[in-house]
């Protein structure tokens, strides 16, 4: 099953090399991880997929989330959205009649949440745990 996963979004990124092949194994992680939060066992929202994907950031690439999406190819939150509608173009992920690519236009800015302002925060929080 991993092999043909990995079959297929290889297949994805020769179709649409927009994104680095691990923008979408980390949307499929943080699909579960949001699913997990928002104790559901099957769909969530695209605007609900996008706050698990900012904590699933900061949780795990702290002050260099930005650097990172940057790298994946990732610039706004509609990326996500392509990703996304990608996997469903692939049958990986399923969507609703009510789901469409609008639900993660804007959703909030990446520079934003990620930029210098969250890395002078992250900075303050480590120079306060030194002794």
């Amino acid at each position: 099953m991993k092999q043909h996963l990995d079959t297929l979004i290889e297949t994805l990124c020769l179709e649409d090399p927009r994104y680095h092949e691990d923008a979408y194994e980390f949307v499929l992680e943080a699909l579960s991880f949001t699913q997990y939060k928002f104790r559901r066992k099957k769909h969530v929202t695209g605007k609900e997929l996008l706050e698990g994907v900012k904590v699933l950031l900061m949780e795990r690439f702290g002050p260099m989330a930005l650097s990172v999406l940057q790298y994946w190819g990732i610039k706004s939150t509609e990326d996500f959205g392509n990703i996304v509608f990608n996997l469903v173009q692939k049958k990986i992920l399923s969507k609703t009649e009510d789901d469409s690519l609008d639900d993660f236009r804007g959703v909030y800015d990446l520079e934003t949440i990620f930029g210098p302002v969250y890395r002078r925060a992250v900075e303050k929080k480590i120079s306060q745990l030194r002794y």
